[in-house]
């Protein structure tokens, strides 16, 4: 290495344990804080805030403090390295921006041909936290070639295990659009696999949460995944950003409103899932609202004021047609009927105010009177009833639903009580979207929602509804729908969400999946989505695709592995459903874990049912009966889309393993 240049890189290990100790400071400082406050909710408030800050000012030593630098030609040739998060010296001044900060955008964006007032960018190289090296790249040269990083490649191909890391480091222009959208955007990217659309999502609700802070402190940020494993393995991505304030759920636990036993029958799922059950259930919960039959009559002192019947029923009907929650309108309605026994009052010669008003709304006549017109609603007691009582259904369903379709969903064993139902996660959407029939689901600020494409109508009724007055970010990939009422269109389910304003990104530059593994993949495309762009490749590395029919597929499956524990890196031993019990026995005596269990993303080595496959990564895949996989599906498209999100998986190399013959459509 020449002497300058090794002399810069000194340069900047230097910069970086300055920048190491002016952050410990800064928590140093945060923690000697001390709070004095007579009132015990604001000590405690003040003591969560502390805490937060401490969280977001820890040091991980493997990971890099900066990655990048920028020197601008002007003003006055300033110098910024870019990071993970804001660091300052004792008096204040930077010593590393943020990586969301305005300052920050040209490392990301910036080209030979716009420059963007940067001279030159500089990348550095980490092993396990420490700088090993630098590259520079010149911008002032226009109109040269675009100059090839050898850092970028290795960060991006450099071996993991465990959870998904940041991507801060390695962020494309286009990707960078999207993560810097504001914050009244609602934005959907549909991403082939390998094009980062995960981490574009969640660095987008970093961004956020950084620019617009106080007023998303005050809504929250919500991120919905598919399921528990998956967001075990994202979960560490925003709090390596300083973020710990977002949420994380899946649709299952955010519709939760009852004890959710499993999934129900596909046919009858797929029906529950459909938006005309939404019509259904509207016109179900107000059915419960009757006219009156009679006037009101409410004693008081030596008088009983009364309010026709007919007066009453036009109460009734202004309030239903308002627009308003059921329960809002039952709320409203006692004091509406007393506010025209008031008028009658007044009418009288007396005088009473708004304290006589809210006496007779809360009088015993008044709210049985309002309780028999407006009874309450409970959700899951509702559609209990409508599962048991054929009539009742039909009376709701009639010119919404087929007879047939209505027969679906009646239960055939009655459940004793609501309380003791199998609910599935279908019909805990159902109680959901009734529960916001009667009262308003709070909405949030902006809500991250990936795999979008595996949610029925209902269900993305129930995420749209969380974020009415806020944005999202919808991630997804409709080729890799694998649900049996996965969404058609993008522009369907941003409908069901609510959000036909949004627009849509197209990412399909894969930098995680290798050339040779993206390609075989893509064969599967003509068939479960002929529409989309087939994705490609930008990496250097081509990968490595092993493609070996064998007597048996188990056997060969715990060889391979054994030969790839060698390598640098997380392995994934993808197989079957139904044959993840035989692959546990066939791994006895090696080390291992089975997603869907608890701590299932920490082990070297993963057994990674075909069904829980989607969004995650390995370096190294093992690939087990292709055709199984398919056939573990209710259809062959939806087999096929669940097979081509299991070869999507690998990042180094992928080994298929097969006794079986493999999908026609792979083998053309």
């Amino acid at each position: 290495m020449p002497s300058d240049t090794s002399d810069t890189l000194q340069a900047e290990k230097d910069y970086l344990k300055t920048s190491r100790a002016a952050l410990a400071m800064m928590r140093e400082k945060t923690g000697a804080l001390e709070i004095h406050s007579a009132d015990r909710v604001n000590q405690e408030f003040l003591q969560a805030a502390i805490f937060r800050r401490m969280k977001e000012l820890e040091d991980d030593p493997d990971v890099p403090l900066f990655f990048g630098r920028l020197d601008y030609l002007e003003p006055a040739e300033e110098t910024f390295h870019i990071g993970r998060r804001h660091v300052n010296d004792a008096l204040g001044e930077p010593l590393v921006v943020d990586w969301r900060a305005d300052i920050s955008v040209p490392f990301y964006r910036a080209s030979k041909t716009e420059p963007m007032g940067v001279g030159i960018r500089r990348r550095f190289g980490f092993t396990h936290g420490e700088m090993t090296a630098f590259e520079d790249e010149d911008l002032t040269a226009g109109g040269a070639a675009e100059q090839h990083s050898d850092i970028l490649d290795a960060e991006i191909e450099r071996p993991r295990s465990g959870p998904m890391r940041d991507i801060v480091a390695t962020i494309q222009p286009e990707q960078d659009v999207i993560v810097r959208a504001g914050v009244d955007e609602t934005i959907c990217v549909q991403g082939a696999p390998g094009t980062g659309k995960t981490a574009v999502g969640l660095h987008r609700a970093a961004y956020l949460l950084y620019a617009y802070r106080d007023q998303l402190s005050r809504a929250g940020v919500l991120v919905v995944g598919p399921n528990a494993s998956f967001l075990r393995y994202i979960g560490d991505v925003l709090p390596a950003l300083g973020e710990i304030e977002a949420k994380q759920t899946t649709v299952e636990e955010m519709v939760a409103r009852v004890k959710i036993a499993g999934p129900g029958p596909a046919p009858v799922d797929v029906l529950k899932g459909d938006a005309r059950m939404a019509e259904v259930l509207h016109r179900a919960v107000w059915a419960h609202v009757r006219q009156p039959e009679e006037a009101l009559v409410v004693p008081r002192g030596a008088h009983r004021w009364r309010v026709a019947t007919y007066q009453a029923e036009e109460l009734v009907t202004e309030l239903r047609t308002r627009g308003i929650r059921y329960g809002a309108g039952r709320a409203m309605l006692p004091q509406r009927l007393a506010h025209a026994v008031l008028l009658r009052m007044e009418a009288a010669g007396d005088s009473p105010d708004d304290r006589v008003q809210d006496s007779v709304a809360r009088s015993r006549p008044v709210k049985q009177y309002a309780e028999a017109l407006w009874p309450a609603v409970d959700p899951a007691k509702l559609l209990f009833r409508l599962f048991t009582e054929p009539d009742l259904l039909a009376r709701h369903a009639d010119g919404i639903l087929t007879a047939e379709e209505q027969a679906l969903l009646i239960w055939e064993k009655v459940p004793r009580s609501p309380g003791a139902a199998k609910w599935s996660v279908a019909d805990a959407t159902l109680i959901d979207e009734i529960a916001d029939l009667v009262d308003r689901t709070p909405s949030l600020g902006h809500v991250v929602l990936d795999e979008a494409q595996d949610l029925s109508a209902m269900q993305l009724r129930a995420v749209g509804r969380r974020c009415s007055t806020g944005s999202m970010t919808v991630l997804g990939d409709i080729a890799q729908g694998t649900t049996p009422w996965a969404t058609p269109s993008w522009d369907e389910a941003l409908t069901h969400l609510g959000k036909t304003s949004a627009h849509t990104e197209e990412l399909t530059a894969g930098f995680r999946v290798p050339g040779q593994v993206i390609e075989y993949a893509a064969r599967l495309l003509p068939t479960i989505a002929p529409h989309l762009k087939p994705p490609t490749a930008v990496r250097r590395a081509r990968g490595e695709l092993t493609i070996t029919r064998v007597p048996d597929s188990l056997t060969a499956a715990v060889t391979a592995v054994q030969e790839t524990s060698e390598r640098p890196g997380s392995i994934g031993l993808i197989v079957p459903d139904a044959l993840v019990p035989a692959t546990r026995k066939a791994l006895q005596g090696v080390a291992f874990s089975v997603l869907g269990d608890e701590d299932d993303v920490d082990a070297h080595l993963d057994v990674v049912p075909a069904s829980l496959a989607k969004g995650l990564e390995f370096d190294h895949v093992v690939l087990v009966e292709p055709a199984g996989i398919v056939a573990g599906e209710a259809d062959e498209r939806t087999g096929l889309r669940r097979l081509y999100v299991c070869l999507t998986r690998a990042v180094t190399s992928l080994v298929v393993l097969h006794s079986e013959d493999l999908p026609e459509v792979l083998v053309s």
